[in-house]
């Protein structure tokens, strides 16, 4: 099956923004009197998007407060996060070749995130990664967020390319849940911030390093090669 195009779930599968969204949380928790958390606590909360970051946030440190007060939570980070946003978030291991490699194959390429739309272009664009890909899809573009399908179905019909012909790229199982949803094959990253074992997921295929995406996508699907 020829792919034609391969879109791309951002935090944890092309960058690892955890330290960034990290600092984010604790100068919240800070400005809200609260405890600060460990940075794996905060990256097991990354994937449903920043509201739910937020609210996990508060649920570990003394509750969740009432609408108000969880609104002006979430703009105290947002606001620590908007201003930096790509300060220790860095692209993984071989991210930009493997992208150049498949553009030069033909194929169109994607970000689909949960990521606020505009701090998702904003860090896509500071670390040079709008040079690859077509368009980038983050939350609030759409009323609906991943594991709905419709934000990934509205990159494939931006792309101009059938579900048949695409490849989901992900790092956990909110983008295998979006996957499956759009009835699109789900190829997982296994260095990102999943939260089950590698063999529980149902993935066309899983890599744990962007030097291999390229040959295991025209090797076709079932592969593994490695994470657990």
């Amino acid at each position: 099956m020829r792919i034609d195009a391969v879109v791309f779930d951002l935090d944890g599968t092309l960058v690892d923004s955890a330290p960034d969204l990290h600092a984010a949380a604790n100068a919240m928790l800070r400005e809200l009197g609260r405890e600060q958390l460990a940075l794996e606590v905060v990256t097991s909360f990354v994937g449903n998007g920043v509201r739910k970051l937020v609210e996990r946030s508060l649920k570990a440190t003394g509750g969740v407060p009432d609408e108000a007060e969880s609104l002006a939570a979430l703009a105290l980070f947002e606001r620590h996060y908007s201003e930096h946003s790509a300060d220790l978030t860095r692209t993984y291991p071989g991210v930009p070749e493997a992208l150049a490699g498949l553009r030069r194959s033909g194929r169109k390429l994607a970000i689909c995130t949960n990521k606020p739309h505009e701090l998702a272009v904003d860090v896509v664009q500071r670390l040079g990664l709008n040079r690859f890909v077509e368009l980038t899809v983050g939350g609030g573009l759409l009323p609906q967020l991943k594991p709905d399908p419709a934000p990934l179905i509205h990159c494939l019909a931006q792309l101009g390319v059938a579900p048949a012909g695409a490849l989901f790229v992900g790092d956990s199982e909110t983008d295998e849940a979006t996957a499956a949803a759009a009835g699109i094959p789900f190829a997982l990253f296994a260095g990102g911030y999943r939260g089950k074992p590698v063999e529980a997921f149902d993935a066309a295929f899983v890599f744990a390093s962007f030097d291999r995406l390229g040959d295991m996508l025209d090797d076709g699907i079932g592969h593994r090669d490695g994470g657990s």
